[in-house]
Parts: C-alpha cells; sequence; structure tokens
C-alpha cells in the first residue's frame, strides 16, 4: 500500500558531466536545472519503490521546479522528496533541492504506478 509520508533523499556532486555547459541547457559550470530535477525525479522514485506490488514502477508525468541558487562544481547536492498526495495510481511529491549553503530549488513532481511489462508493450 502506498500511502502519504514516504521520503527519500537522493544525493549528487557536481562535476564536469552535470553542469550546465555539459548539459547544453546554459554555458556556465554550474549545476544543471536538469540534473537537479533528474536528482529529484530519482528521489521520488527511490521513495516508494518499497511499497509498489511485484512488476510495478513509477514514472515522472509533470515537474513544476523553480532553481533559485547556482552551486559550483565540486559542490554536493542533496535532493528531497515526500509523497504529499495519492490519488488512485497517480503520485504527487513535494522535491527540494540543498547545497552547502541552502536551499538550491523546490516544486512539486508528479508519477504514475504503471505495470513495467504492460508499459514497455505500448513502446
Amino acid at each position: 500500500m502506498i500511502e502519504k509520508g514516504l521520503k527519500y533523499e537522493s544525493v549528487a556532486t557536481v562535476g564536469d558531466g552535470n553542469t550546465a555547459a555539459a548539459m547544453g541547457s546554459g554555458d556556465m559550470p554550474v549545476f544543471a536545472t536538469p540534473a537537479m530535477a533528474a536528482l529529484m525525479e530519482n528521489a521520488a522514485m527511490k521513495a516508494v519503490e518499497g511499497a509498489l506490488p511485484e512488476g510495478a514502477a513509477t514514472v515522472g508525468t509533470a515537474i513544476s521546479i523553480s532553481h533559485v541558487k547556482a552551486s559550483p562544481v565540486g559542490a554536493r547536492i542533496a535532493a528531497s522528496a515526500e509523497l504529499v498526495e495519492v490519488d488512485g495510481r497517480r503520485l504527487v511529491f513535494a522535491v527540494r533541492a540543498w547545497d552547502e549553503c541552502g536551499t538550491i530549488g523546490e516544486g512539486s513532481h508528479t508519477r504514475f504506478v504503471v505495470d513495467r511489462e504492460r508499459f514497455m508493450g505500448k513502446l
């Protein structure tokens, strides 16, 4: 049973591969917004994976975030996700990311529970 309140925290270090310049979302050597979004999604996915029925997975369908502060190469980034709404197969998470100096981004993320085999069979 998937219930509100499930949480997880994912961690990354800013390196050459996850900067805005490397990912094409900007031209400076700072943590990229797409990398922050991916870290938030990872935390949400991990928050519920232990509560899923066998053969199920979650897929991201929406994300609404702000990225309010830059983080340099070498910074440790953490992202948390907390399940705040369960509506059938739809799961809504509050997400937040921070570095050593404080919050760098926050928002919400929606995922849906799917049957892995059926999902992949539709491709």
